[in-house]
């Protein structure tokens, strides 16, 4: 097990000054089995009330609203977090009984259809199908398909934009972990395998020290469902584990962006951005 600090700042600043903004923030890791949370907090400037809620997908949100003018924005989300390595069951769900399960668990049914950021071009169909067609069992397929977009794909940045979709990315193959993800569901979807999007942290390095600080990022992987949620990193291609931190769940980006709101007056000049995470032990 790992415990880790995790410290999320970003922002916006502004073109003269926005009167009011209302925002909402999903920055927060949340208690769940292989992780417990021993501190969260988000601090914002300018200060302001805030209240928590869970949105639909279960994902922890704070809200909170600045009615003051002001020229800039920053929040300042601080965890502090005991990460364990994922133990899965050996995998033995048939494709009859994932389509069984496709109908009779509304979280499973939730994570099927494509969005207008997943929906997958004709090419990575095929290589989706031709996985399921080398395998035997869902887990595996999906696991190879998992593995299979990741190595096509090459993380880059600046290359594409935020409302960019599976189909540009792939077309492209290239992106940052958002976009890779887009492709990988599209791609599990496609043959019927449930799949969700998940949006957290990962610490870059295996064998960083204890107290050492270093510069993370905001991470994004995949959850796919054979029986039970099993987790994968096409982005770095390896198996969600000790060094990832969850936040929340959703169908794509959409459900699960870190801060999005809106604001009154000025209009933004740019935002920021910066993750620090520590291994404490």
């Amino acid at each position: 097990m790992k415990r880790m600090r995790v410290t999320h700042t970003t922002g916006f600043r502004y073109r003269g000054e926005a009167s009011a903004s209302y925002n909402e923030a999903r920055m927060l890791p949340d208690s769940r089995p292989g992780q417990t949370v021993l501190s969260a907090h988000i601090d914002t400037r300018p200060s302001a009330p805030q209240y928590d809620y869970r949105d639909y997908w279960g994902t922890r949100v704070t809200a909170f609203e600045v009615l003051s003018p002001h020229g800039e924005l920053m929040l300042t989300a601080s965890s502090l977090i005991e990460v364990a390595p994922p133990v899965h069951e050996a995998c033995a769900l048939s494709w009859p009984e994932l389509s069984d399960l496709r109908v009779s668990s509304v979280e499973v049914v939730e994570q099927l259809p494509q969005s207008r950021r997943t929906a997958p071009p004709d090419e990575l169909v095929g290589l989706a199908r031709d996985a399921v067609a080398s395998t035997s069992t869902p887990c595996a397929a999906a696991e190879l398909i998992c593995a299979r977009v990741g190595a096509e794909m090459s993380y880059v940045q600046g290359v594409t934009k935020v409302d960019d979709t599976a189909v540009e990315a792939w077309a492209a193959r290239r992106g940052v972990c958002q976009d890779i993800v887009h492709v990988t569901l599209g791609a599990l979807r496609a043959v019927g395998i449930p799949a969700r999007y998940v949006s957290g942290y990962l610490h870059p390095n295996p064998e960083a020290a204890i107290g050492e600080t270093v510069v993370g990022e905001s991470h994004a992987w995949v959850e796919y469902f054979c029986g039970s949620w099993r987790g994968w990193d096409p982005t770095n291609l390896i198996e969600v584990g000790d060094r990832h931190v969850y936040v929340g769940h959703g169908r794509d980006y959409d459900d699960i962006a870190p801060i999005r709101g809106v604001y009154a007056g000025a209009e933004a000049a740019d935002t920021f951005v910066r993750v620090e995470i520590t291994r404490e032990a």
